[in-house]
């Protein structure tokens, strides 16, 4: 059974970029499709993007042409490359193994990790 671990989410400033992993465990990670998502307190699970096991990419419009994923297969993680970040991309980040159905929907994924904080200060 795949287990997720993601982290790097700490404090950065608006219009930093920043990196955040998510270490895959179970088989290697070309083998799944493998999305983003990210919550705040109160609110529901939001979609970020996804990077499926053929390569391809695609991302919610909110983060379209600022954020990116990635497989780094040597190191058998999903990585999202966050850039031009603002104070509304406040939250914390969830990766996820995408099961069946839409990309955009928190339930079509099978499995989740812990979520690691993203604190953008203005």
């Amino acid at each position: 059974q795949v287990q997720l671990v993601e982290s790097g989410g700490r404090l950065v400033q608006a219009g930093d970029s920043l990196t955040l992993s998510c270490a895959v465990s179970g088989r290697a990670v070309s083998q799944y499709d493998m999305g983003w998502f990210r919550q705040a307190p109160g609110k529901e699970r939001e979609y970020v993007g996804i990077i499926t096991s053929s390569g391809n990419e695609d991302y919610a419009e909110a983060v379209k042409g600022r954020f990116t994923i990635s497989r780094d297969s040597a190191e058998n993680r999903v990585l999202l490359q966050m850039s031009s970040l603002t104070p509304t991309d406040t939250t914390t980040y969830y990766c996820a193994r995408f099961s069946l159905g839409q990309w955009g929907r928190a339930s079509n994924y099978g499995a989740w990790g812990q979520g690691t904080q993203v604190l953008v200060s203005s």
